[in-house]
């Protein structure tokens, strides 16, 4: 029988969980079942909540939240498990990134903080877990992010040309393999969906812009685009990782955006993921004529219309071998892989550790 993984993933849109059932041989992934899982509606809005007013999170709520997220990632396992009409007994582990709600990996004391307790994950399924994925490689001083370019090069990797993959979730990042794939590039880029998400909460109420319809209606602003992409965070090499504590509400308002169309503002913050991905392309990738786009924004057709009319060919990763849509998911189902059997998950070119280490806390369930 094959050994199957699961991942399982919540990025910074917060709009559910994604789980996929996968096994993995020599260089390729293969998906038995795949799914998404919405949080309850109240537990979505109290996440955002927190998550915009960090500075008033206790550690009250933050215990609750810990326990009401473990539960849905428990959910997703078991629904994707039965999906995939798959035997727990064949399934080696699950990988659980958890609910991202501070990621500091700049200050003096730097962390990343996930919720979604994996001990419920691994009781609740008889799996053993793996989670806590980032704080491996912030302890020998790397961002611990973004960690899924280490299954980019796995899985992607073509040793006859320069390979760009982009993740566009709430933060976009990049990753980049040079020709024999001698050398590895990645970082987040900036915004991916996460500042046209907050935009259109606060003045359509919906949870996204799908497609990209509003942007499509607005026009950039070119004076608003320069302040925007003035920010220093575009300016900075990399090794650099980024996410709603920078991002967020109070970066949109502390511009002066009551004087513009709101349809408008939408289709610059639309541009300004566009340049910004396109900036680090232009950087470090050059020559590059194709582009695969994974993540959510890989369904905007907008964004992937204005990413196409630059010098390359912005197609999505199905072109070569994974649904855009489960990248991310099977990226840490990947890594728990890693975990199990103690191989190293981070790039240390990529999160700027000062050396490779194995990723993950691995939790085995308790007998009853």
């Amino acid at each position: 029988m094959p050994d199957y993984y699961i991942g399982l993933m919540s990025g910074t849109s917060m709009d559910g969980i994604d789980a996929v059932a996968v096994e993995f041989t020599s260089s390729k992934t293969t998906i038995h079942a795949s799914l998404s899982c919405p949080y309850p509606d109240n537990l979505k809005n109290q996440l955002f909540k927190e998550i915009n007013k960090p500075l008033s999170i206790t550690l009250d709520k933050k215990g609750v939240l810990d326990e009401l997220v473990g539960h849905c990632f428990k959910k997703a396992a078991i629904d994707v498990i039965d999906k995939g009409n798959i035997s727990n007994k064949d399934i080696i582990a699950i990988g659980s990134h958890g609910q991202t709600i501070r990621h500091q990996p700049n200050i003096k004391n730097p962390f990343s903080l996930q919720i979604g307790n994996a001990k419920i994950i691994a009781n609740g399924t008889g799996i053993t877990t793996v989670s806590n994925f980032r704080k491996a490689d912030i302890a020998v001083g790397g961002q611990g992010a973004p960690l899924v370019p280490a299954f980019h090069k796995w899985l992607f990797k073509d040793g006859n040309k320069i390979r760009v993959i982009i993740n566009i979730g709430g933060i976009a990042n990049m990753t980049m393999f040079t020709k024999n794939n001698t050398e590895t590039i990645g970082f987040d880029t900036g915004p991916g969906n996460i500042l046209m998400d907050i935009w259109t909460r606060l003045n359509i109420d919906l949870d996204f812009d799908e497609s990209g319809k509003w942007a499509c209606q607005g026009s950039v602003i070119p004076e608003l685009l320069n302040e925007f992409f003035a920010d220093s965070y575009f300016n900075l090499s990399g090794p650099k990782s980024t996410g709603f504590e920078y991002f967020n509400l109070a970066w949109l308002l502390s511009f002066n955006l009551k004087k513009y169309n709101i349809a408008d503002v939408q289709s610059t913050l639309c541009e300004l993921s566009v340049l910004s991905i396109t900036h680090a392309i232009k950087k470090y990738a050059p020559n590059a004529r194709e582009v695969f786009i994974c993540g959510g924004g890989a369904h905007n057709i907008e964004l992937m219309r204005r990413l196409n009319t630059y010098s390359f060919k912005a197609i999505t990763t199905a072109e070569i071998g994974l649904d855009p849509d489960w990248v991310e998911a099977s990226a840490f189902a990947w890594l728990a892989m890693r975990a199990i059997k103690g191989q190293f998950g981070n790039l240390p070119s990529v999160t700027g550790a000062s050396k490779y280490v194995v990723l993950g806390d691995i939790h085995k369930p308790t007998d009853h």
